[in-house]
């Protein structure tokens, strides 16, 4: 490891954090470091470590979550809320990049909520086959 690689251990600031999830503003290639900001004030679950001159550092962990949260709101179109909702339901509290989107132990409501989908899945392709 060279002198100017960090430990993969090391706190983040938030431009290191926001860089690596490639928050950039693609017309002014500007940080979006306001949207880091702004899901702190949302998810529980970042909790940076703020210094002298009020600056954010960001453990592995807190990264991983903040990843993770980003991955749920920008790749998956989930709504905050429904982040929320799935950060709740994981009961380990470590997230990594195998977690079936937080639903690894499923609730009553959750179950509920994923048969009825299924039904409808299933009475569209009763429709569809109808058409052939």
């Amino acid at each position: 490891m060279n002198s100017k690689e960090k430990s993969i251990n090391a706190y983040k600031t938030i431009g290191e954090v926001t860089k690596e999830l490639g928050l950039i503003d693609k017309k002014t290639g500007r940080l979006q470091t306001h949207t880091i900001r702004y899901w702190e004030t949302q998810f529980k679950q970042i909790k940076p470590s703020i210094r002298a001159g009020k600056r954010r550092y960001y453990s592995n962990k807190v990264f991983k979550v903040i990843k993770h949260i980003k991955f749920l709101l920008k790749e998956r179109g989930l709504t905050i809320n429904g982040v929320k909702k799935i950060l709740n339901m994981q009961q380990s509290g470590s997230i990594d990049d195998h977690i079936n989107i937080g639903i690894t132990k499923p609730n009553l409501e959750t179950a509920k909520f994923i048969k009825k989908k299924v039904k409808n899945i299933s009475k569209i392709i009763e429709e569809l086959k109808k058409l052939k």
